[in-house]
């Protein structure tokens, strides 16, 4: 009984928080806006799901970003490949892109919490210095995983995914995933910090750990599996 009261309890008082009958310090909102720009908490993967999963909330999510980007007309592709609620991202206001890329709204928020929230803090924490610029080889695709004739369609295809290069240092330094096993340097320790941020921004992350198709680049994506790998 104590138990179902517990959970009675917890079940009125969610409600009352989530109707505004109830007020709770920000932080500690789970429905409060995703501000990507805002320090992680513990209710921040929680507040990415649901922002990701309701096209609204990310909308205003991507608003507040700090990137700049435009709106894509839906488009449908030959193979079922299909572009619907696509941004074209241009840059953000804190670091450059190697190419304007297409991406769905959560891609674009988990891009944009991934690059504010992990990418800079791991460069300042290891060189003292910010990430200007972040390399890529493309977001959209019209292709099955791995490019395999029987698999599924592949995350790119709905520019739900993205491949990450390479993290440029406002120095000029450019650090590759051909650093990934170098232990003990730097950059190793650099970009298992931006690995580790990418599986808290994105549904799934796969490095050069997975196999030998990502040893030269992240593939992240907002794809319906949860893999840090």
């Amino acid at each position: 009984m104590a138990a179902l009261l517990a959970v009675v309890g917890a079940i009125v008082f969610a409600y009352g928080v989530y109707t505004r009958r109830i007020a709770v310090p920000e932080r500690y909102d789970p429905f409060a806006p995703l501000d990507v720009r805002a320090p992680p908490g513990p209710l921040t993967a929680f507040r990415l799901w649901r922002t990701t999963h309701d096209p609204q909330l990310c909308d205003a999510a991507l608003a507040r970003s700090g990137f700049t980007y435009r709106k894509i007309a839906d488009t449908s592709g030959p193979d079922g490949c299909e572009l619907k609620d696509v941004v074209r991202v241009a840059h953000s206001d804190d670091v450059r892109f190697s190419a304007p890329f297409l991406a769905s709204c959560p891609l674009a928020v988990g891009m944009a919490l991934f690059t504010h929230q992990y990418v800079q803090r791991a460069a300042i924490g290891v060189f003292g210095e910010r990430v200007a610029r972040i390399e890529h080889v493309g977001s959209y695709a019209c292709r099955n995983v791995n490019h395999q004739k029987d698999a599924a369609l592949s995350q790119h295809a709905s520019a739900n995914a993205i491949d990450l290069t390479a993290f440029v240092l406002a120095d000029g330094k450019r650090i590759t995933l051909a650093h990934w096993d170098d232990a003990g340097t730097p950059e190793a320790d650099f970009l298992r910090r931006v690995h580790d941020g990418a599986c808290r921004s994105f549904d799934t992350t796969l490095g050069p750990d997975y196999n030998a198709l990502h040893r030269t680049h992240f593939h992240v994506d907002m794809g319906p599996y949860r893999v840090c790998r």
